[in-house]
């Protein structure tokens, strides 16, 4: 790529940051054409029931705690988490409280332009105490899990694949993949519901964050991945559904700090 042409895409994405809004158009809402699913379909048969016991956990941390602690990471233990627990993160990130109207929208735990909530939570699953290992999607509605392909021996290599070869990735618990949909957005707020949706995501990944340390967890937010082999993956259409973020949790212990810090080895350097 020339400096030209990176230029050009530079240009590009700050156009795309403070766009001006146009007035002389109509939404697909506005043209009375049908509104989209609020979630997407299950795909198996069988699901996985989430338990919503949450009381049993031990989190006791206030909210200043918990920003005080938030923070990336990249160390994991390996070791397995519960289902309670995934059910915990599940249900911080998109879980569904309430249906506005006659299914007009979902009220979740984390905000949504319009409460449009375009996106769709995936799962590798590596440690979770009672779930086989594999690939999930979630069922927000109905707060459960099913099954899409079960990964065994290449799960490692399937997680460092999904990330472009960042092989710290491979000791998490669990590898969130999250998709958007996007003409759930679109719909209502047409070619200008990329901007805010992108902004919507950003509410998902710090409720990840927030969460995951009131259990104690570890979790990073990771942009860096790569877009066809995921997509691929979860066996959906790139031009209706596509990844657009992902983020490994894992246990995390103290002792771990000194290799958390090597991340940064390169700041001495400088």
């Amino acid at each position: 790529m020339d400096e030209r042409e990176y230029q050009l895409k530079v240009a590009k994405g700050r156009a795309f940051m403070r766009y001006e809004e146009e007035t002389d158009w109509e939404s697909d809402q506005q043209l009375k054409k049908p509104q989209p699913p609020l979630v997407k379909a299950q795909i198996k048969d069988e699901t996985i029931v989430l338990p919503k016991s949450f009381e049993e956990l031990n989190i006791n941390k206030n909210l200043t705690e918990l920003l005080i602690e938030r923070k990336s990471h990249r160390v994991y233990t390996e070791e397995t988490i519960s289902l309670l627990e995934l059910s915990y993160l599940l249900w911080a990130t998109q879980g569904v409280k309430s249906i506005r109207g006659n299914n007009y929208a979902t009220l979740r735990t984390v905000p949504s332009g319009g409460a449009r909530h375009p996106f769709e939570t995936y799962l590798i699953v590596q440690y979770c105490e009672g779930l086989k290992q594999g690939i999930y999607h979630y069922l927000p509605l109905k707060h459960e899990l099913e099954l899409i392909s079960e990964l065994e021996d290449d799960i490692k290599n399937v997680m460092n694949q999904c990330v472009c070869g960042q092989a710290w990735v491979k000791k998490c618990s669990v590898l969130f993949l999250y998709t958007c949909v996007p003409y759930r957005a679109e719909w209502r707020y047409g070619f200008e519901a990329h901007r805010p949706a992108l902004i919507d995501l950003g509410h998902i990944g710090e409720n990840l964050y927030l969460s995951s340390v009131a259990l104690g967890f570890g979790t990073c937010g990771v942009a860096a991945f790569d877009d066809t082999y995921c997509n691929q993956l979860l066996k959906i259409d790139p031009e209706q559904e596509y990844i657009v973020y992902t983020q490994p949790v894992g246990r995390i212990k103290q002792e771990d700090q000194v290799q958390e810090d090597s991340f940064y080895a390169f700041l001495k350097e400088e």
